[in-house]
């Protein structure tokens, strides 16, 4: 999504069940807050957004997050979940992150191959 800015918006499963749960994300799309992303938090609400990325590391981290590597077309490649003081392999396909308090994102349907809507747009 070129242009994306940081701040705050929406994630929606598509194709879930009832068209799923709505979860509040942070974006987080300058260099900075792509490099702070969850550091030195005890929690977080819904999930954070890293664009451009492809990769994360938890070195910092005060709890077990899980971690989607999404597409450009916003389909998810892989969901992981990174205990703390970790570096997460690559994904070359994948051009944001999503990071999310550990279990999560299985909660929200979140899993490989299904895709994800970030924002407010009409439903397909």
């Amino acid at each position: 999504m070129p242009g994306w800015m940081d701040g705050f918006t929406q994630l929606t499963v598509v194709g879930a069940e009832f068209g799923g749960p709505v979860i509040p994300v942070e974006v987080a799309a300058s260099y900075r807050a792509r490099t702070h992303g969850l550091l030195g938090r005890d929690e977080v609400e819904g999930a954070i957004l890293l664009t451009p990325a492809s990769s994360v590391h938890t070195f910092g981290m005060r709890f077990p997050i899980d971690v989607a590597y999404v597409t450009r077309d916003m389909r998810v490649l892989a969901v992981r979940t990174m205990p703390p003081h970790r570096l997460g392999l690559p994904r070359l396909r994948a051009r944001y992150v999503l990071e999310a308090e550990a279990g999560a994102m299985a909660a929200w349907g979140l899993r490989k191959g299904v895709r994800v809507r970030i924002g407010l747009a009409a439903p397909e």
